[in-house]
């Protein structure tokens, strides 16, 4: 009797033990990616039209043209997957006070820009409509002019925010002037040649999730002199 109960626990526990071995261990979960961030873009901008006085804001004038490397340029840190670029696309337009008391300060503004990867690649367009009557028609006032108070003559009007996704293999895109077209009540022209300016962007921002950190190196093994 005693020998059969051993044997019987002995199986009990070998078939436990085969068990143990053949449940296989549970797979690790994979890291859970970086959250989203959200900053101001660094900008390389060639013609700075001035600080608000207001908002405190970098204006930026965008020129027309084909070179994308003489744009307005939006760099990217290290990122994994696309990247949200947005910014306040405005107007541009030259104060008159004199055409203000003359009732003949209007104009219909129609800007076009493009946003192109730096293979010349367009990633998309982007459009702002507005009129400006009288001053209350800025967004703000430019610092640094001669004009009363230090205030430029010319300055942002109109705003429409842009969002658009950049692709995950670019590191910089450029912003570059298309066309302007302007109403005023003695006609309407339009303007599309080189380094003219065409419109103004402000608020520059991108949203992005960070590259993960590269793997950890193993140091290389040493050899002993014999």
């Amino acid at each position: 009797m005693h020998q059969r109960i051993t044997a019987a626990v002995l199986a009990v526990l070998l078939a436990a033990s085969a068990a143990a071995q053949t449940r296989r261990a549970p797979a690790r979960k994979p890291a859970p990616p970086p959250p989203p961030q959200k900053e101001a873009a660094d900008v390389i901008c060639p013609t700075p039209l001035g600080t608000g006085v207001t908002t405190r804001l970098e204006f930026c004038d965008v020129m027309s043209g084909r070179d994308v490397t003489a744009g307005v340029i939006v760099k990217f840190p290290e990122h994994k997957g696309p990247v949200t670029l947005t910014f306040d696309l405005h107007n541009r337009h030259t104060y008159s006070e004199e055409q203000v008391k003359a009732n003949r300060a209007f104009a219909r503004y129609t800007a076009t820009i493009g946003v192109l990867t730096m293979d010349n690649t367009l990633v998309s367009r982007a459009v702002v409509e507005n009129e400006f009557r009288k001053v209350t028609d800025f967004v703000d006032r430019i610092g640094g002019g001669a004009g009363p108070a230090g205030i430029k003559a010319v300055g942002p009007t109109g705003t429409e925010s842009i969002a658009m996704l950049i692709p995950e293999d670019e590191q910089q895109v450029s912003i570059l002037g298309e066309k302007l077209t302007v109403e005023r009540l003695d006609g309407t022209a339009t303007y599309s040649s080189p380094g003219r300016p065409i419109a103004v962007v402000s608020n520059v921002m991108i949203e992005y999730r960070p590259a993960p950190p590269p793997p950890a190196t193993k140091p290389a093994a040493t050899t002993r002199k014999r």
